[in-house]
């Protein structure tokens, strides 16, 4: 909704050659998204997250430039070879039921309850084909390579839903898989190869974050930590689960709010290299505190619920043993953090070649600002039903705390 009102002023400042297309392909990607969050058959939540890559393809070529045209076919290419891969693993899953001897309907909440019948052997195989699958669409490393160029052609409102929901879509399918195997005895199994992948995520988003020279760019690599950060407090499972699942509420908070930031600049500054802004903080001094706020809380500053989720990962991974995975962690965080505070300070203090005031618009400005305030009560006050949502999904996951 914060979106889509933001996408009004958007729409009118922005040099879109066709609205029409664009809100269109905006709501049909609203619509997969939603499909597969609804989904508990395995094939239909396929085809849902088959869905979003082909409704979401038209927003990113929107500019229909060569930049545009390439990340279209790359998110595409890409995307689709994951999605065969999950497809394999749904078959696989499916095989091990006839192995098995299991006779129920090829959904998650079904599977869940017989897992201990299904063939181990090819579970295993189908867990492992849907992590890499949903896990290229989620954009953990090393299937992520799609991620930085769409994320930055895209126009912001598209970001923001590609970054803060999408990646999100693509981690259910996977953590309803991991609560199958959780279920058959096979969490150890599925928590490394969580483990592995999270890790390799943070290494890749920690070396590229430090030579960064466009913003949104350096947002899309900050998404591929946050995935990072979500698998491997996943893979460890107990408290650490439960901060992956606070992690994935309060990067969808931050991360949406800081790509619509990002089309203000755009807007305001005509480009998207971070040399060619600077004294953000005087010229366009709403968006700025919007920005910085956001920075601070995907930095994981408290009191940002982010700092909350990593707190827990780190004590979770330190209770399991985790302490080589622990170490890469926290060094890991230290470097994306100095190398994304040195962009943003960069940006926002920096000398400019002019001072001059930028207009801000109202209804762009405010969205950034509710998605932040949410984020910070959801700090200091969730919601009961919400809460035990969460507890009954970490709890699925063997996340007892």
């Amino acid at each position: 909704f914060l979106i889509s009102i933001y996408t009004t002023g958007y729409l009118e400042a922005a040099n879109i050659r066709s609205e029409r297309v664009f809100t269109g392909s905006m709501l049909v990607f609203l619509s997969t998204m939603t499909m597969v969050t609804l989904s508990d058959h395995i094939m239909v939540m396929w085809i849902a997250i088959e869905a979003t890559t082909l409704a979401s393809a038209p927003l990113i070529y929107t500019h229909r430039s060569a930049a545009t045209l390439e990340a279209t076919l790359k998110y595409v290419l890409i995307c689709s070879v994951g999605i065969a891969l999950a497809l394999l693993g749904s078959v696989l899953i499916a095989l091990s039921m006839d192995v098995g001897g299991v006779n129920v309907p090829v959904a998650f909440s079904a599977l869940a309850v017989v897992a201990n019948r299904l063939d181990p052997l090819w579970l295993k195989a189908g867990f492992v084909f849907i992590l890499v699958g949903y896990g290229t669409k989620m954009g953990l490393a090393p299937m992520h390579t799609w991620l930085p160029d769409a994320h930055s052609e895209a126009p912001s409102p598209a970001s923001a839903l590609l970054s803060g929901v999408l990646l999100n879509c693509a981690y259910l399918g996977i953590f309803k898989t991991n609560k199958i195997m959780h279920a058959a005895g096979l969490g150890h199994f599925s928590g490394t190869i969580l483990i592995v992948f999270g890790l390799a995520s943070i290494l890749v988003a920690a070396t590229f974050i430090l030579k960064q020279t466009e913003y949104k760019r350096l947002l899309a690599y900050s998404s591929i930590e946050n995935m990072g950060i979500i698998a491997f407090g996943t893979g460890v499972g107990g408290l650490a689960a439960y901060g992956a699942v606070l992690c994935l509420i309060h990067h969808s908070l931050i991360k949406s709010s800081l790509f619509l930031s990002s089309g203000n600049i755009l807007l305001g500054y005509g480009s998207r290299l971070i040399d060619n802004t600077g004294a953000l903080a005087r010229r366009m001094p709403r968006t700025f505190v919007a920005f910085f706020s956001g920075f601070a809380g995907i930095s994981g500053f408290p009191p940002f619920g982010l700092f909350l989720g990593e707190v827990f990962i780190l004590i979770g991974a330190f209770r399991g043993g985790h302490y080589v995975g622990a170490g890469v962690f926290i060094i890991s965080l230290c470097v994306i953090f100095a190398g994304f505070a040195n962009h943003v300070m960069k940006m926002s203090f920096s000398e400019a070649k002019t001072v001059d005031r930028i207009e801000e618009k109202s209804a762009m400005v405010w969205p950034q600002y509710v998605l932040l305030l949410t984020s910070l009560v959801l700090c200091f006050w969730v919601p009961e039903s919400l809460y035990e949502t969460i507890v009954h999904a970490v709890n699925s996951i063997g996340g007892r705390f």
